[in-house]
């Protein structure tokens, strides 16, 4: 399991669950909840291996849940802010 908290920090589980466990198991296994208590998991996005997924979804053996942030910048806007600049230092040369 893998929650980023922030940019830089990776809060990064290993857990050995029964089989037929839920995201809802695994995610109060990890203790993940409680270390990180603005976790709203009514708005909390995740997926496994990337995948989105819900709490009641059941895991399989080797699956990774990841914990998604919110996104700050949209990420189009990103690489428009991105072009804009490296024209500007093109342009400045």
């Amino acid at each position: 399991m893998a929650y980023s908290p922030c940019e830089g920090k990776v809060d990064h589980i290993e857990l050995e669950l029964p089989e037929c466990s839920t995201v809802a198991d695994a995610l109060q296994a990890s203790g993940l909840l409680q270390r990180h208590p603005g976790i709203d998991l009514a708005l909390q996005r995740m997926g496994v291996w990337g995948r989105a997924c819900r709490p009641d979804d059941v895991l399989r053996e080797g699956d990774r849940l990841e914990l998604y942030r919110a996104l700050e910048v949209d990420p189009k806007e990103a690489r428009r802010l991105r072009q804009q600049r490296q024209r500007s230092v093109a342009n400045k040369r």
